[in-house]
């Protein structure tokens, strides 16, 4: 019976048991059974033998209460399992009910109460009729038979007559009617195994003697029982050919019996009982003949079985009952009550069993969020080269000269390593890569800077010592103007290399609270960091914008300030809308690094047109302002400016035209 709630894993039951040795011996060694496979007993009752029909109604509403046990195991005497059947048709109550051989598969249990006993499983011993048995039986008579006391009344019940009536004695049992108790076959092995154990008793103890001798006599019947009875082994009389049927006893002197297994169900409009299988030390079922209802079989459990993601939280002092607690997503199950969490960079399986590693995320070559910056990037270098080309083709002509060679290509260069931290960014995290983020994003922003800024502060001098009357002012060859720029320069590599020191450049896995299933691969610098090492940079652009601002008075032919000025505001403009963008997408690392890197090119794409554009156009298709003219006048601070600082310039005032083929002396 333990063995049929397993197979349908049924853990939560209850039991009632008839009062007495059958019923109370056979519902404990039940509940033994029960407990060593974890099967709950949510209720158990007990049926006396003097209950009414209305303390069978009580019993069924006791088994009720427990509505999660619809199993109910029986092990009661056939005449209580059918007043319980009949209380639970007059109750309109059904359960799944499991019977042991007081049921059996005996018609009488089940008269009148077939509904309530749908679904029911029951067990009965394996037995064969015995002809024999049968033979002798059937030819007794109330006068034949003077060793059964009790024959003459079984004979008057069975035939509703009188022995004092003639007619009755004319009955007999050979008319068809009589059907043979299906444990007729067990008393006869039981005879038999007492004739055989008092036979090998006699054989041991008194072998000299054909009769009973004093060691069988009563007092030994300790040494009877353990040393013949339960070693007792013969083969059953009687059995049909071809059955096997071993008579024989286990250390506690139970017989090793065969139960066959009933299923009592509807077919074909009438309630039969069908054979589902058998238990001989091993249970087997077939239960594709069990019509179920719903055509799967029900459930009798404390707890609904918990979800795959859910750990049971199980109540004090119980085994069947228990609380279903949901894992949180990045959880696995590290058995049925305990959700254990996955490591750092890990995401539990499919089934939940354990982890696996989740594979790195970073902006790949081919995704969109890289393309767009890339190719942004790649027709900017494309424009750079150019530009620089067409410098070195017209190296030699005023427009180039009067630009500042030097510091132009200072600025190129500075504009080229804009464009280029695109693909810095771009590329897959490693400790050479964030140095090479740290170095070059600062550095390509001062190169451009430095140099603008230098520029601005010559022109600024220059108009300014016009005006106080100075005859020369320093620092302005060529070569000074680089010395400075690459003093400017080397203090933003100064800042740099700190912030080397201070936060070592590494790599970083971050996993955000939102997205724990991702795992991102990051440099280790914080975002405030790179902001303060731009520091620097932001106090060059704001020099630069200050002497851009200040020179915008420069006279009408002195076009370079004006293109600076252009760059410094447009740049300004361009770091303002940056930062606050940068903090604002750095919730998703793609969105903040394709804006950094738009924002970089965005940045070299205002110095290469606003500065160079102009000067490419005069170069490319106005080739006859590309000279150089002088303006003679009397008064000394136009004479100054143009021989000093003067693009060149298309237009003519009074006095003569002086061609020059060097740049001007300051």
């Amino acid at each position: 019976m333990a063995e049929i709630l397993c197979y349908f894993n049924w853990t939560y039951v209850s039991t009632v048991a008839s009062e007495g040795d059958y019923g109370e011996t056979g519902i404990d060694a039940f509940q033994q059974e029960a407990r060593s496979r974890q099967i709950c007993i949510a209720t158990s009752a007990k049926v006396s033998r003097t209950m009414n029909r209305q303390g069978y109604e009580n019993v069924i509403r006791s088994l009720q209460q427990k509505s999660n046990a619809k199993v109910v195991i029986l092990f009661t005497r056939s005449e209580d399992a059918r007043e319980l059947l009949s209380a639970a048709a007059r109750m309109n109550i059904s359960f799944i009910w499991v019977a042991s051989d007081g049921w059996g598969a005996q018609e009488s249990v089940v008269r009148g109460s077939e509904t309530a006993a749908d679904g029911a499983f029951t067990i009965e011993l394996a037995s064969y009729p015995i002809r024999e048995f049968e033979d002798y039986f059937t030819k007794l008579n109330p006068y034949t038979n003077t060793r059964n006391p009790w024959f003459k009344e079984f004979w008057e019940h069975r035939f509703a007559c009188s022995l004092q009536e003639h007619s009755c004695s004319e009955h007999s049992l050979r008319d068809g009617t009589f059907e043979q108790e299906s444990k007729i076959m067990f008393v006869v092995n039981a005879v038999y195994a007492m004739a055989f154990a008092l036979h090998n008793m006699r054989q041991a103890v008194c072998s000299n003697t054909s009769k009973v001798c004093d060691a069988m006599k009563p007092g030994n019947g300790k040494r009877f029982y353990k040393e013949f009875i339960l070693k007792t082994k013969f083969e059953a009389p009687f059995r049909p050919v071809d059955t096997e049927s071993m008579v024989r006893f286990d250390s506690v002197g139970d017989s090793i019996s065969r139960y066959n297994i009933f299923h009592y169900h509807k077919e074909e409009g009438k309630f039969v009982y069908k054979k589902v299988g058998y238990w001989d030390h091993i249970l087997t079922l077939n239960t594709s003949v069990v019509p179920w209802h719903g055509l799967v079989p029900p459930t009798s459990q404390c707890s609904d079985p918990c979800k795959k993601n859910e750990v049971k939280s199980m109540q004090p002092g119980d085994v069947c009952c228990w609380i279903c607690i949901p894992c949180q997503p990045y959880q696995y199950l590290q058995d049925e009550f305990t959700c254990a969490d996955c490591s750092f960079g890990q995401w539990p399986l499919a089934n939940l069993t354990g982890c696996y590693d989740l594979p790195e995320e970073y902006i790949r070559w081919e995704d969109a969020w890289a393309i767009g910056p890339v190719t942004i990037s790649c027709l900017g270098i494309l424009c750079t080269l150019t530009v620089v080309g067409i410098f070195f083709k017209h190296n030699e002509t005023p427009v180039v000269k009067a630009s500042g060679r030097e510091l132009s290509y200072i600025l190129l260069m500075g504009v080229l390593m804009c464009y280029s931290i695109t693909f810095i960014y771009i590329t897959k995290p490693s400790t050479a890569v964030c140095t090479l983020r740290r170095l070059g994003l600062g550095t390509s922003f001062a190169v451009c800077y430095s140099a603008l800024l230098t520029k601005t502060n010559r022109i600024a001098r220059i108009f300014s010592g016009v005006k106080d009357g100075a005859q020369r002012l320093r620092f302005i060859s060529p070569a000074s103007q680089v010395v400075i720029c690459g003093a400017l320069i080397s203090c933003q590599l100064l800042v740099a290399i700190i912030w080397l020191l201070v936060e070592v450049p590494g790599v970083r896995k971050e996993i955000s609270a939102e997205r724990r299933n991702v795992v991102t691969l990051k440099c280790n610098s914080k975002d405030s960091s790179m902001l303060v090492s731009l520091t620097y940079n932001c106090i060059l652009i704001i020099l630069c914008t200050v002497y851009a601002f200040k020179t915008r008075k420069c006279p009408e032919n002195f076009n370079e300030a004006k293109f600076i000025g252009f760059t410094m505001y447009t740049t300004c403009i361009i770091w303002l809308a940056f930062q606050p963008l940068f903090y604002v997408t750095a919730s998703d690392y793609r969105v903040q690094t394709t804006t950094m890197c738009i924002s970089v090119s965005l940045s070299g794409s205002v110095v290469l047109g606003c500065l160079f554009a102009p000067k490419i156009h005069i170069i490319l298709f106005q080739p006859q302002k590309n000279v150089a003219t002088l303006r003679v006048t009397t008064n000394r601070f136009s004479a100054t400016v143009s021989t000093s600082a003067s693009a060149p310039s298309s237009s003519y005032s009074k006095g003569t035209n002086i061609h020059h083929t060097e740049q001007g002396t300051m």
